[in-house]
This record gives C-alpha cells, sequence and structure tokens, in this order.
C-alpha cells in the first residue's frame, strides 16, 4: 500500500476574460483557501531573463519586447487576439510552464483548500490536476466593461479579447460549479457560500506521486 499524505484540496476556479474570478477567489481567500493567481505567476515567468520570455520572443519576433526587455503585453495582444492559431502557438509555449509552477506552490500550501484561478484552466487541460473545477461566468456586455475599464481598452478591443475566448457551453460541461456572477457582489458571495460548505474536504488524503484522482 502507498505511503499517503495530507495534502490540499485543489480547487480550480476559471472563467472568460473579465468574468469577476476575482470577486470569487477574493471570498475564497475570505474563507480560508490559499489563492494561487496563473496570470500572476505567469508575469513572474516572463519577466526579463526568464527562460519563457525567451521562448516568447523567438516565436514572435522583437516587436512583442519592450525597450526595457520587458513583454510588450499589448503589442502581442495585437498579434494573438486577432488570430486563433498564433493564440494558440503561445498557449503551447505558455501553459506548460505556468501548470508546473502552479501545481508546486499548490501542492506546498498550507491551508486545507489551494485554490488554481487560471482563464485557461479547463482547455490547457489544467482542470485535470484540480480536485472540483468551478467556472464563473457573466454577460458579455459587462465583460466588456469590466475589461475596457481594467485593461485601458477600447470597446472594439475590448470586444475582440471577449469574442475571442472560447464558448461557455464546454466549460459548463467540463465544470463541477457554476457561480453566475452577473448580479450583486453579494449574490455572488452567496454562491461562493454555499458551495464552499458543500467541499468534501476528507478527500484531502491522497497517495504521493504526481497523479491526483479528482473523485478521490
Amino acid at each position: 500500500m502507498p505511503d499517503e499524505v495530507r495534502r490540499p484540496f485543489v480547487l480550480g476556479v476559471t472563467g472568460n476574460i473579465a468574468s469577476g474570478k476575482s470577486t470569487v477567489t477574493a471570498e475564497l481567500e475570505r474563507l480560508g483557501a490559499t489563492v494561487f493567481d496563473a496570470d500572476a505567476i505567469y508575469h513572474e515567468l516572463i519577466a526579463p531573463g526568464q527562460p519563457l520570455l525567451g521562448r516568447i520572443r523567438d516565436r514572435f519576433g522583437d516587436e512583442v519586447i519592450n525597450p526595457d526587455g520587458s513583454l510588450n503585453r499589448r503589442a502581442l495582444g495585437a498579434i494573438v487576439f486577432s488570430d486563433p492559431e498564433q493564440l494558440a502557438a503561445l498557449d503551447r509555449l505558455t501553459h506548460p510552464a505556468v501548470m508546473a509552477e502552479t501545481d508546486r506552490r499548490a501542492a506546498a500550501a498550507a491551508t486545507p483548500v489551494a485554490v488554481i484561478d487560471a482563464v485557461k484552466l479547463i482547455e490547457s487541460g489544467h482542470a485535470d490536476h484540480c480536485d472540483q473545477v468551478w467556472l464563473v461566468t457573466a454577460r458579455a456586455d459587462q465583460q466588456v466593461t469590466r475589461l475596457s475599464k481594467r485593461n485601458r481598452l477600447s470597446k472594439d478591443e475590448a470586444k475582440s479579447r471577449v469574442a475571442a475566448q472560447p464558448p461557455l457551453a464546454e466549460k459548463c460541461q467540463r465544470a463541477d460549479v457554476v457561480i453566475d456572477n452577473s448580479g450583486s457582489i453579494a449574490e455572488t458571495q452567496a454562491q461562493v457560500h454555499a458551495h464552499w460548505a458543500a467541499l468534501p474536504l476528507h478527500a484531502r488524503t491522497a497517495p504521493v506521486g504526481p497523479e491526483r484522482n479528482r473523485d478521490s
């Protein structure tokens, strides 16, 4: 019989761009979870001098690099959000590195629940590393407004980025829980509390090793 260790219950939180995942993860953090933002980890991995940034430069050209050596996210976004093939190429470069580092940090969390916040949790296959997946949804017009304000984009730029997101229907089929974030913050928080209370935290014992059974 394999040795057993106590590990965090890994909860994946996802949703299309500007759907309001941060509202959900902030509430989960208040409830006692440790939250790992895959996008923030991505930013660390593409800092000047990091190998991942070099691979992005090799693939997309010097125009996606600022004079100070940092990534020009606007220039890269203009390339990938207007061309699905280019976006897929970027994903193939970045997802494996981000997934590996995020998983390493989640496994070392000191709290009973580790939350992985990732826009492409399902598309990248990262959802298969999680014990449960929550999908946050919002209306498209809300996403456009939030994204335009948050990233200082024009309405047309924001609409283009929202339209480039994968269909929600497929994500809904994969998700264990769907959080509707189209209402008030209080309504969203109430949903989070209800689903938090139902988490099967008794499942935190698992065999030592890289594989994880979602149903364990």
